[in-house]
Parts: structure tokens; C-alpha cells; sequence
């Protein structure tokens, strides 16, 4: 009787994420048999990228996926994540040599101390500055960036690793939904359906500021529960090694560095001016920054007094703790990988556009943004997306009594805010790992305020349909 209800009093879990991606790419196989093959032909594009000629869809040969070649989808599927896997190693890598030196540590006691009074402040701050930057140069993935750098001090203040993550997860995913100067998803896809690009950037400036307000409301009611009682965390007891290494010392005076640690600071700070450069004037991603954390870390380690032996060590120990999330990703990318050997990704866009031209005209906006919330999921990069699903939506728009602006604004709202929800969404997971949060954790924190997100849009979408917005 006693295990009986042990076992009822057992609340239902998801399963592990493992199991949730195998599954999504079995399935997916399975589809291959159901679906008819299909495919558009690829043109230039914008800026040199590919794009689709939407007139050009037609349907091929079926290619099912056997057994023999479910095998090889994720060896296939990390390969192919290759860039954000290795980026996942070498910053998880780099940090953990700056925690080796003792300046985290050092700095966390600092800001800890200063803040310790208002620290609630410190949420609103930061979730608008790093909005700020991906809304005007569209790299949500520099949220793998500021976990490390602002967990230690988040959980030194009280809160947990949720809370680290939703700043700048939220922050950098509004930002770039939102999109006010945001090249990667307004720019590229204004240009595909031929309006002027960034036009309609007042109304987008008033979706910033109504989500941003919206996202840090949401994140500070949940952290001041965490800081009134840590048990409310969703993370309590993953967090426990974190609580211990970061906890605020009870002393008057915080700690200071060394002259060695001095030096090594200016010159990480350096790095990061050097990464700042390289994203906004030299067009870097994951592969460059990589390199440069690299660098970092070596630099730094031997400033701060650390031999080659313990950086390497350190680098390791990195390695070892976002294994996980490597894995992860791959798994992740196996799901597209499975669509495209079977070649029905393209047919998946064209049903979906042609189920949107069959919707009355008032609904023809949501439905645009139903179906690029649903192509999200298989396409998780957002110029990607854009390449594929805005040569369709543009003209279907025209047929359906849409303006091309608010087809824009379907795609914005549809590819964005599902960023940090789906588990195809490389990058999204490795932050995850790295701020050491499940997926399944992470969607019982994110889903309410991501139905909140989904509303604002849809009302905001059904305004601009009945104003007929043109920006």
C-alpha cells in the first residue's frame, strides 16, 4: 500500500531530452513514408545568400529513410551542428580557466557586495542592455556569452540559474524578434519581398518596449520568490554546487586581486572590446569567437599567474561540463537532417503556405504566423527560415489581402520568440547547458510567459491586417 502511493504521489516527468530528440527524428523518418517528396529550386538570393523560387515547386521521387540511414542521422546531425558544438566546448573551456585564475571569483565578491541592497535592479538592467544589442546586430547567440559571465554573480546575489538564463535568454530573444535594426531576420526577409528595409521601425520600436517590459516583469516576480525562499527555485538542488562556490561572504570587506589577476583582467576585458570589433564590423560568428576564447583563455591564464599544465587542465574540466549540451545539439540538428535526406522539408513549407491562402482574409496574418512558428521548429535559424519561407509569404500575402509588411511581422513574431523554446534550436540548448538548466525545467519556467509573447503578436497582427499596415 505504501509503495502504491509513493508511486501516485510521483508527479509526471518529461522524459530525458535524449529520448524527447530521438523521438522527434524517428518520427520524422516514419514521415518520409507519408509524405510525397518534394522540392523548390534554389536561386541567389539577397546578399549572396540562396534563396527559393517559390513558382518552382514540384514534387520527386520519393526517398524514404531506411533503418541503414536513421543510423548515421546523428553522427550526421552533430556533424553538421559542428560550429555550435566546438563553440559550446571552448567557451565552456575558457571560463573555466578565468575560474581557475580567481578573477571571477574576486569580482562576483565585489559586485556582490555593492549590489547586495538592490540587486532586483540588476534584472531590468541587464535584460535591456543585452536586448538592446541583439535588436540592432541580431546575434541572440551572444546569450552563450553573457550566462558565464553573469551566473556567478546572479546566484552570489540570491537567485538561481534560471533567473542567469532568462536575462539573457529573454533579453537577446526579444531583442531580436523585435527586431528595430535587426539585419539577420527584418533586414534580410523586407529585402526578399521588396519593401524598403527597416521601414515600419516605429511600430517595431513599440513591440520592443512592450515585450521587454512584459519579459522583465516576468523574470523579477519569479526571482523574488527564489530570494525569499530559494525552494521555490525550479533548480534548487541542481543549483547546490553553485550556491556553495558563489554564495556572498558574510565580511565587511570584499575581497581585491592581486597585481597578476589586475593585469589579466584589463587584458580579458581587452578580448572582449576585440569580440565586440569582430561581431559588429567584421561580420564574425561562433567559428571566430571561438578562436579568439581560445587565445583568451591561454593569454589570460598565463597573465594571471596559471602554468600550461593547470590552463590545460582547466580547459578540460570546461569540456566536461557542456558534454551534455554538445550532445544535445546534435541530436537537435538530427531532426532537419532526417527532413532534408527524405526531401519533404520543402514540401512541409509549401503545404503550409498553400494552407494559409485558404484562411479568410482577416485571419490570413495569424496564420502566417502559425505557420512560421511551425516551420521554426525545423528551421530554427532565422535568415535561414527567412530564405525559405518569405519568397512563398511575400506573394501570398498579395493573393490573401495581406500587406507585405505584416507578412514581415508574421515571420518576425513566428521565427523569433520559439527561439528559446524548441529543442532543435541549436544554440538555445547549449545555453541551457551552460547555464546548467534541462530543457525540461527550462519550458516550466518559459511556456507561460512564451503564451504571453504569442498573444501580444497575434493581437498586434490582427491590428495590422484590419489598419492594412504598410509602415
Amino acid at each position: 500500500m505504501e509503495k502504491e502511493k509513493n508511486i501516485k504521489k510521483k508527479k509526471f516527468q518529461l522524459p530525458h531530452i535524449y529520448v524527447i530528440l530521438f523521438i522527434f527524428s524517428a518520427l520524422a523518418a516514419v514521415s518520409t513514408y507519408f509524405i510525397p517528396a518534394g522540392q523548390f529550386e534554389r536561386v541567389p538570393g539577397p546578399d549572396g545568400r540562396t534563396a527559393i523560387d517559390p513558382n518552382s515547386f514540384s514534387h520527386v521521387e520519393s526517398a524514404p529513410i531506411g533503418i541503414a540511414d536513421f543510423l548515421t542521422v546523428i553522427p550526421r546531425g552533430l556533424i553538421d551542428a559542428g560550429e555550435i558544438v566546438f563553440f559550446t566546448f571552448i567557451i565552456g573551456g575558457m571560463f573555466m580557466v578565468l575560474k581557475t585564475t580567481g578573477i571571477i571569483e574576486v569580482v562576483v565578491d565585489r559586485l556582490a557586495n555593492r549590489f547586495a541592497k538592490k540587486s532586483i535592479l540588476l534584472i531590468p538592467i541587464l535584460t535591456t542592455v543585452f536586448a538592446i544589442g541583439a535588436t540592432l546586430i541580431g546575434t541572440p547567440e551572444l546569450s552563450l556569452v553573457y550566462i558565464p559571465v553573469i551566473m556567478p554573480l546572479i546566484i552570489a546575489l540570491g537567485y538561481d540559474s534560471i533567473v542567469a538564463a532568462s536575462i539573457a535568454l529573454v533579453g537577446t530573444v526579444v531583442g531580436f524578434t523585435a527586431g528595430v535594426l535587426n539585419p539577420i531576420n527584418v533586414g534580410l526577409s523586407q529585402k526578399i519581398v521588396g519593401i524598403p528595409v527597416f521601414s515600419g521601425l516605429e511600430l517595431r520600436l513599440i513591440l520592443f518596449i512592450i515585450c521587454i517590459s512584459v519579459g522583465i516583469y516576468f523574470i523579477m516576480r519569479y526571482a523574488k520568490k527564489v530570494q525569499q525562499n530559494p525552494l521555490n527555485s525550479y533548480v534548487y538542488e541542481d543549483d547546490q554546487e553553485k550556491r556553495e562556490l558563489y554564495k556572498q561572504k558574510e565580511k565587511i570587506e570584499a575581497k581585491s586581486m592581486n597585481t597578476r589577476q589586475k593585469y589579466a583582467s584589463v587584458v580579458a576585458l581587452l578580448f572582449l572590446g576585440m569580440l565586440v570589433y569582430g561581431v559588429l564590423q567584421l561580420g564574425w560568428f561562433m567559428v571566430e569567437m571561438a578562436g579568439l576564447f581560445i587565445f583568451m583563455g591561454i593569454v589570460v591564464g598565463l597573465i594571471a599567474g596559471l602554468n600550461a599544465t593547470q590552463i590545460s587542465n582547466a580547459f578540460t574540466e570546461g569540456f566536461r561540463d557542456v558534454l551534455m549540451g554538445a550532445i544535445i545539439i546534435g541530436l537537435a540538428r538530427s531532426v532537419a537532417v532526417v527532413l532534408e535526406d527524405g526531401q519533404i522539408m520543402d514540401t512541409i513549407v509549401y503545404s503550409l503556405g498553400s494552407l494559409v491562402g485558404e484562411m479568410p482574409s482577416v485571419l490570413g496574418a495569424v496564420g502566417m504566423y502559425l505557420v512560421q512558428l511551425t516551420i521554426n521548429f525545423i528551421i530554427p535559424s532565422g535568415s535561414g527560415q527567412a530564405l525559405v519561407t518569405m519568397p512563398i509569404m511575400g506573394p501570398l500575402a498579395d493573393i490573401i489581402g495581406v500587406t507585405r509588411q505584416t507578412a514581415v511581422l508574421a515571420f518576425q513574431l513566428g521565427d523569433g520568440f520559439a527561439h528559446i523554446l524548441f529543442p532543435t534550436s541549436g544554440y538555445f540548448m547549449a545555453a541551457l547547458v551552460i547555464a546548467g538548466v534541462s530543457w525540461q525545467k527550462w519550458i516550466r519556467f518559459y511556456m507561460p510567459l512564451f503564451l504571453v509573447f504569442s498573444g501580444i503578436g497575434i493581437v498586434t497582427l490582427v491590428i495590422t491586417q484590419l489598419i492594412q499596415y504598410t509602415g
